[in-house]
């Protein structure tokens, strides 16, 4: 399918103003509503809104003059009628969707924007993968704006990915139409150090007039927070606490306050407006990473907001942080984010402010979903072979592929362990003694061990390392080539045959994530594009997650959305400690560090 851009306002301007004026009759008509204005923070009650060409043509007491014969009348009968909500800060790949399959689970939801980086498919596929996101992108009958990936690898030095992005990448890219600006800076110690690599970069997308990503994944806020500050990036959605908040908007920044299967970020930082009363405006909500269950089961920017809504936020500033706030700081609020005339058409219908039904979604002057029903064509692109067979282990693995060989002479050893801290994206850096059997290290309790398959080069490469946090009790073994964001394989388990039968099973699938307790497989979810994404419905692959989660919490997991903190142990920018396919690193520092330490 080929792109067609969507009408410019000053195209569709003279329609506009006819239509406003009485002389041509509107597309469609939104009769009887409470027009919640987020310019002024308002909800005016008997409004009506007349819609042409896809774009807002009239907003007033009585549309009854845009009328015409074709006129399409949609009774709003007194709901509130709202901006589409915008998504600030997200990643597709994470719900294990294609655009198309992601925007066709988050319509009904009444997400009409979202602003996307795919720096998952970057690492795996280059800019050719990017470029498919992009065009797919293009394809949905809603705004999906693609941010170009600024860092794979994210950490130079400390992973090795299947790609590189470049600064001349990023150069072509900006040149793109869907392009909006450059997503999440993650090397934050390139910029606070002047790498040369990512001052381009930044300097590329501001030369383009455009918006430089953040990501500072760092509690300290003084020089070296001022240093990547000045050195361009416009917002951040790696903050936890008040703190956080504060200090990004009081430097210029927008804080973007993140809700996502696994992130619960909203409730410690909001309070900058709510008790401190901060002004508003510098503060954005997102979501950053949602799964498809989460999609299917919970909602998407509609879950969000209610949250912002229960953790004491009025709810017309919580609209805000989800529609105007968000077109502002990508410089398209006189474009999206608002309904207000020459803005695009996308209008939601709800009966409630605070638990926020989505009862009609309209996207550029379309109905898209009624009641939860998604009822526009999401087209797909025709993936290919290319982005589909990107698994390459090199080597059937065994169980010695996972073998931990302990010092020689030695009783036990200590280890250095990474500990899941649940709900929150950031790890502990624990330290454990361990027991040794037959000369190999093995876990102990709460510890068990974990892998880091080398899967885009075929090297036949395994990182060896112990995490804790997961609860998994019996023989089993999890693998995931959902591994942000080198996105080479990471396999959790108690047993290392385990752990090899879920690893060479992935190789089989051409990706995805798989559970096995005992030689038995309890879950599989397959994601054969690039092994991050599906083209199957959300649906679909939604129960095929509910079943990986019940296998999980089978084998003793009780971690709320473990499956998400099992997919960033690779995540090599936010501390504490992380395994790569070059070692264990110690984020604090940004180094690598041996696995064991000689007990005194």
């Amino acid at each position: 399918m080929e792109y067609t851009p969507f009408p410019s306002w000053p195209d569709t301007a003279p329609r506009l103003i006819a239509v406003a004026a009485g002389r041509d009759p509107a597309d469609m008509v939104v009769r009887g509503g409470t027009w919640v204005n987020v310019h002024t923070r308002e909800a005016l009650p008997d409004h009506d809104i007349a819609i042409a060409v896809g774009r807002i043509a009239f907003v007033g007491r009585d549309a009854t003059h845009c009328i015409g014969p074709n006129t399409q009348i949609i009774e709003a009968n007194g709901r509130y009628m709202l901006p589409g909500l915008c998504d600030a800060h997200m990643h597709i790949e994470s719900g294990m969707l294609t655009p198309a399959e992601f925007a066709r689970a988050v319509i009904p939801h009444g997400t009409t924007s979202m602003f996307t980086d795919p720096h998952e498919i970057a690492n795996v596929l280059g800019l050719d993968g990017v470029r498919m996101m992009h065009d797919e992108a293009l394809m949905q009958p809603v705004n999906i704006f693609t941010q170009m990936p600024s860092c794979a690898p994210s950490a130079p030095g400390l992973e090795a990915t299947g790609y590189e992005i470049t600064p001349e990448d990023v150069a072509e890219a900006m040149n793109w139409p869907g392009i909006i600006g450059l997503g999440e800076m993650m090397n934050f110690p390139g910029v606070i150090h002047g790498d040369r690599k990512m001052l381009a970069e930044i300097a590329a997308t501001q030369n383009a007039g455009k918006t430089v990503g953040g990501h500072y994944a760092s509690p300290d806020l003084g020089p070296d927070f001022a240093a990547y500050v000045a050195g361009g990036p416009a917002d951040d959605h790696e903050g936890t606490c008040e703190a956080d908040a504060i200090a990004r908007v009081r430097q210029g920044m927008r804080s973007m306050m993140r809700l996502g299967s696994a992130w619960y970020d909203v409730e410690r930082q909001i309070t900058a407006v709510t008790e401190k009363g901060l002004d508003p405006r510098g503060f954005i909500l997102c979501t950053d990473d949602c799964h498809s269950g989460t999609l299917v089961n919970e909602g998407h920017m509609n879950r969000v907001v209610r949250h912002a809504i229960a953790c004491g936020c009025d709810p017309l500033i919580a609209l805000q942080m989800a529609t105007i706030n968000t077109a502002t700081h990508f410089g398209l609020e006189r474009e999206i984010g608002s309904i207000t005339p020459g803005r695009r058409a996308d209008v939601i219908l709800s009966s409630d402010l605070r638990e926020l039904p989505i009862e009609v979604a309209i996207a550029r002057g379309q109905i898209v979903a009624e009641n939860g029903a998604i009822s526009v064509d999401c087209p797909h692109l025709n993936w290919p072979d290319s982005a589909r067979n990107t698994v390459h282990l090199g080597h059937t693995l065994t169980d010695k592929d996972f073998e931990i060989k302990a010092p020689e002479g030695a009783n036990r050893v200590r280890a250095n362990v990474i500990g899941v801290v649940e709900n929150q994206a950031p790890t502990k850096a624990l330290k454990a003694e361990l027991p040794i059997n037959g000369g190999l290290v093995e876990g102990e309790g709460d510890v068990c061990q974990i892998a880091l398959v080398e899967r885009h080069r075929a090297t036949g490469g395994v990182t060896n390392a112990f995490v804790s946090g997961f609860g998994y009790q019996g023989r089993m073994a999890m693998a995931s080539t959902v591994a942000h964001d080198s996105h080479h394989m990471i396999v959790v388990g108690t047993d290392r045959e385990q752990m090899a039968l879920a690893a060479n099973r992935l190789a089989e699938v051409g990706g995805g994530i798989t559970l096995f307790r005992d030689g038995e497989e309890l879950a599989l979810v397959e994601l054969p594009i690039a092994g991050l994404m599906s083209d199957s419905p959300a649906a679909d692959v939604a129960a095929k997650a509910d079943r990986l989660v019940q296998a999980m919490q089978d084998c003793g997991c009780q971690l709320n959305n473990a499956y998400m903190q099992h997919s960033l142990l690779a995540l090599v920018v936010i501390p504490e400690l992380r395994i790569s396919d070059l070692g264990l690193v110690d984020v604090r520092t940004f180094e690598k560090i041996d696995l064991l330490e000689p007990l005194a």
